[in-house]
């Protein structure tokens, strides 16, 4: 749509686009950027419209490359170190953004590209969201009250990106440019709002750019001041309350933006006990010492999607039941190979919470479960949760410092034992497989295995390694190398010895 201003000609996008987004939304099933989680067991789809905040944004006046300060004199390898705290479905980490800088709260997830903030204070509008009851009192970003803010231009990469355009003209046309304006590249018209997918969730803003300030991993008194960040600033969402950072591997991604995606990242889940525990938090490294003197670790090689590049995807050999002489199940071959769609392969996703397995494979394994396991089912509690396997488990309480603690013998449920390509095999620790679903009763609790099945096998990944069996483990993403370790720890060790400050 053309119009005779650049600022009438976003303001009538914008309304033609909330129309259309109205009576389409879930139209909208399969743009590219969109996250290739598998499809989890969800209620009848509704029909929604979303409506945005609007604010006229500036534009880009000079160069939109972004450019690293140091806000101390001190001379740093190029590495930044913040704390992730974990909430009840995630990690979060803090980001700094603005001038002055407004700290924002997002989740950290491996399995997109996109950093996004909630947009408006009074005006972010999240549908579906009822179970967040916290979700009025999480920071939101608010456009107007930073001095370095600017909307991103319709001729700039990231705009292209994240409008998954394989035209560089498009998001200017989109935009209103005209024919002569666009070969000459002279139009500078505002980025198009866009839509971005998580699954079931969706989001739509608008892509900004703005100062990012990071901390160093050497010193936490260093901060990187990082100018022109992209993200988007979006207004509506469904089922999305809370916003993300992206560590894909694409353009868009916060390490990729931060130069960091040629080296790498790693970091260190906190047990699901500390979930909404203010006080202490796990480290997220980025840069050089996230990679370096890591030999010790086990590595698995990180296997390219040519369909899906910006994806970690690793390969799965076996699980085995049992420690010892216990039994090993091979797996299907498409869990570390791909059709010639893409589809396949084990994706390595923080943003997902449990491990996904596909069928017949996951039935095997509850069978083999099952053989091994004497405790008596808690069938009433599987229905309820929908879990598959729980098991009423013998427990005593033991008073320490004053405080009960539950005390249950490990060896009554058997370990579980990954093993990835390249010979590496990844005892998960216990809780990462049952986790008991509430108080001991009569010196018994339930604990319920915490694996699902895929629902769709054949479209995107075979399995997904979610962040539920990523706790207490060091997991360390070597780019250089073009590899992922492993090695099980004591998170919340690591963050004493790291002297992380809570976000």
């Amino acid at each position: 749509m053309t119009s005779s201003s650049s600022s009438s000609s976003s303001s009538m996008f914008d309304t033609i686009f909330n129309l259309f987004l109205y009576f389409s939304l879930f139209s909208i099933a399969n743009i590219s950027y969109a996250r290739q989680h598998p499809k989890l067991k969800t209620s009848d789809a509704l029909v929604l419209g979303l409506t945005n905040a609007r604010t006229n944004f500036k534009l880009p006046k000079e160069s939109t490359t972004l450019s690293l300060k140091l806000s101390s004199q001190k001379s740093q390898k190029l590495d930044m170190m913040e704390p992730l705290r974990e909430v009840r479905d995630g990690y979060i980490m803090s980001l700094n953004l603005g001038s002055p800088p407004q700290v924002i709260q997002v989740y950290m997830d491996t399995g997109s590209d996109l950093t996004w903030v909630p947009c408006g204070n009074f005006t972010f509008n999240c549908i579906d969201c009822e179970d967040y009851t916290n979700i009025s009192r999480m920071s939101k970003y608010s456009p107007l009250y930073s001095s370095s803010c600017v909307r991103d231009s319709c001729a700039s990469q990231f705009c292209i990106d994240v409008h998954s355009s394989d035209n560089a003209y498009d998001p200017c046309n989109i935009a209103g440019c005209s024919l002569t304006t666009l070969i000459k590249g002279a139009c500078s018209r505002p980025c198009p709002s866009f839509v971005y997918t998580y699954g079931e969730g969706v989001i739509s803003g608008t892509l900004t750019r703005d100062t990012l300030r990071v901390h160093g991993s050497a010193d936490r008194g260093v901060t990187w001041e990082v100018s022109n960040f992209a993200f988007g600033c979006v207004g509506s969402t469904y089922k999305e309350p809370i916003g993300i950072a992206g560590f894909g591997k694409g353009s868009l991604s916060l390490p990729s933006q931060l130069g960091f995606i040629q080296k790498g990242f790693s970091h260190c889940f906190l047990a699901f006990k500390f979930a909404n525990n203010p006080n202490i938090s796990s480290p997220l490294v980025v840069g050089d010492l996230a990679i370096s003197s890591k030999e010790h670790l086990q590595f698995t090689p990180m296997l390219n999607n040519p369909m899906y590049p910006n994806y970690y995807y690793i390969g799965l050999e076996g699980i085995t039941v049992g420690s010892g002489s216990g039994s090993f199940i091979q797996v299907p071959t498409n869990l570390r190979e791909f059709d010639s769609s893409g589809n396949g392969g084990m994706l390595i996703d923080s943003g997902t919470t449990y491990t996904h397995l596909p069928e017949p494979f996951y039935s095997q394994l509850l069978s083999e479960l099952e053989s091994v396991i004497t405790q008596p089912r808690a069938t009433e509690v599987e229905a309820r949760t929908g879990f598959d396997l729980c098991y009423r488990v013998p427990c005593t309480n033991n008073i320490t410092n004053g405080l009960a603690i539950m005390d249950v013998d490990d060896h009554l449920l058997p370990s579980i034992i990954f093993h990835f390509m390249n010979n590496v095999s990844l005892v998960l620790p216990q809780a990462n497989s049952f986790y008991a679903m509430g108080a001991p009763r009569d010196s018994t609790v339930v604990k319920c295995l915490l694996f699902q099945s895929m629902e769709d096998e054949d479209y995107g990944p075979a399995g997904v390694f979610g962040s539920f069996q990523q706790q207490n483990v060091e997991v360390v993403y070597d780019m250089e190398n073009h590899r992922i370790g492993f090695q099980p720890m004591d998170c919340a060790s690591s963050s004493a010895f790291q002297q992380l400050h809570n976000p």
